[in-house]
């Protein structure tokens, strides 16, 4: 039997070599429960959501993919590969 590889919480896409763990509700705010996801999706959900709102929201993955913001982004990232790495980008001065 073939087993499936795992996928990131956020993006349902396959794990590539790069895996992060993202805290559903922040270290801050006493959270411990952790999620695998890749480091574009980490950096997305923490670009979007503060750490009280994530807190506020926990582990609930809908409540997050009601953000018009992550839609669009997931959208974009759907037919990337699993490394997929895209610079962040910075305040211009």
């Amino acid at each position: 039997m073939i087993e499936a590889p795992p996928t990131c919480w956020l993006c349902r896409r396959p794990l590539g070599r790069k895996v992060q763990q993202h805290h559903v509700v922040p270290k801050a705010k006493k959270g411990r429960q952790t999620v695998p996801v890749h480091p574009i999706c980490h950096r997305a959900i923490h670009a979007n959501f503060t750490n009280a709102a994530l807190a506020r929201i926990g582990g609930d993955r809908a409540a997050l993919l009601e953000s018009a913001a992550l839609a669009k982004f997931l959208a974009w990232v759907a037919d990337k590969p699993p490394d997929f790495h895209a610079p962040t980008r910075t305040a211009r001065s």
